[in-house]
C-alpha cells in the first residue's frame, strides 16, 4: 500500500481499489488503481483537503454516466458526504470539455467556484497527461488531437510546460514501480 499521508486509510480509497482490482488499461497495460494512487499524491503535494484526496479516489466511479448509475447509491450510503459533492462536482466541470470538443479558446473551458474540485482537475489532467505522453503521443489515431486537449487543460489550469514536467519527474522518483515497459 503506498504512503498517501493518510489517504491510502481513507474508505474511499479501499472503495476504489476495490473497484478496480487488478484491471488494467487497454493500451498500456498500467494498473488503472494508479491513476487515483498518483492524483492524490499530486493533490497532497498541493496542499488540497483530505475531503478533496477522498472525492478524487472515488471520481472514478460516477465519472460517467454508466459508472455514476451503477455505483451512486453504494458511494452515497458509504463515503464522505463532503467527498461525494465534490467528486460530482468534479464530474459536472470536467465532463464538460472532453477531448473530441473543439473549442475556440482556452476561456471556454469551464472551472469549478470550488477550489477543491480546480485541485482536482489539475491533479487528473497532469497524472493523464503524464501516461498519454508515456504510452500514448504519437501511437494512436486520436494522438494530436489529445495533445492538444491536455495542453488547453493545462493552460487553462495554470500548469505550465516546465511546472508539468516537475511533476512528472516527481511522480516518477516516487512512484517507479508504476511504470509499464511497452512492448514494441
Amino acid at each position: 500500500m503506498p504512503d498517501l499521508n493518510g489517504a491510502e486509510r481513507a474508505y474511499e480509497y479501499q472503495m476504489v481499489h476495490e473497484f478496480y482490482g487488478t484491471k488494467v488499461t487497454s493500451r498500456s497495460g498500467v494498473r488503472k488503481i494508479h491513476h487515483v494512487t498518483e492524483g492524490v499524491y499530486i493533490l497532497d503535494r498541493l496542499g488540497a483537503s483530505m475531503m478533496a484526496k477522498r472525492a478524487f479516489c472515488i471520481h472514478p466511479m460516477v465519472q460517467d454516466d454508466a459508472e455514476l448509475a451503477a455505483n451512486f447509491l453504494s458511494v452515497v450510503t458509504n463515503c464522505d458526504a463532503g467527498a461525494v459533492a465534490l467528486a460530482l462536482e468534479y464530474r459536472n466541470i470536467a465532463n464538460q470539455y472532453l477531448s473530441y470538443r473543439i473549442i475556440d479558446s482556452i476561456d471556454e473551458i469551464e472551472l469549478s467556484p470550488l477550489d477543491s474540485v480546480n485541485l482536482m482537475l489539475m491533479a487528473d489532467k497532469i497524472q493523464n497527461r503524464k501516461d498519454f505522453d508515456l504510452y500514448n503521443r504519437g501511437k494512436i489515431p486520436n494522438s494530436d488531437r489529445l495533445d492538444v486537449y491536455f495542453a488547453n487543460w493545462l493552460a487553462r489550469l495554470g500548469i505550465s510546460e516546465e511546472k508539468y514536467q516537475e511533476w512528472v519527474a516527481d511522480i516518477l522518483a516516487k512512484f517507479p514501480e508504476h511504470v509499464v515497459l511497452m512492448k514494441e
